[in-house]
């Protein structure tokens, strides 16, 4: 393995995992490694692994774990995600109360929140600071990081990158748990489109 990564520094790299936006916050400065010429940030791809790694083993050590992705290039890798690793999962459109109201018949209590996207997934992000419920994200360049637990700076919108990350946080996780075996494959987390190319 380069460098002590999770997986070779290649993998990441065709994933476009450390792509970033042109867009930069404050808050996702610590994690950019350089800006290219065309302008499009590049993440830094050793604390991106550090950081997956820390969160697998702080996931691990939770009972009850909710998944949350709206953008529709999530549904797939946090379906897989959530079916892997044994937790709820909520994709597309989050209904408020989902966490603050225990009359909703889909009312979740859990123990922390992963969100794909705190942008779009603002409503999940308020309802578990509401709960002080604590959260974990993945975060590109353009995000705000203000009420997120943990970053995982990566790519969040691309489908290779997206499928990569919830592939390897479930490796982790389980790798953690004990389990000795992962027989999932980075092409199961994609959607079947996404495999043809």
């Amino acid at each position: 393995m380069a460098e002590g990564l999770l997986l070779p520094k290649q993998d990441y790299l065709s994933a476009g995992i450390h792509i970033g936006m042109k867009s930069r916050t404050a808050d996702m400065k610590k994690f950019i490694y350089k800006v290219r010429e065309d302008g499009l940030a590049v993440l830094d791809l050793k604390m991106l692994d550090e950081r997956i790694a820390i969160a697998a083993k702080f996931l691990s050590s939770m009972k009850k774990i909710v998944v949350v992705g709206r953008k529709l290039n999530s549904h797939t890798p946090v379906k897989k995600f959530s079916e892997v690793v044994g937790c709820d999962c909520v994709i597309g459109r989050f209904m408020p109360g989902t966490l603050t109201n225990p009359s909703y018949k889909k009312f979740i209590e859990p123990d922390v929140v992963l969100l794909t996207d705190p942008l779009s997934d603002y409503q999940a992000l308020k309802e578990a600071v509401d709960c002080r419920v604590s959260v974990v994200a993945l975060c590109d360049t353009f995000n705000e990081t203000r009420n997120i637990d943990l970053v995982i700076p990566c790519n969040n919108k691309g489908k290779k990158s997206l499928a990569l990350i919830y592939w390897l946080l479930a490796r982790e996780i389980l790798k953690n748990k004990g389990e000795k075996e992962f027989k999932y494959k980075v092409e199961d987390f994609m959607g079947p489109e996404e495999e043809e190319k």
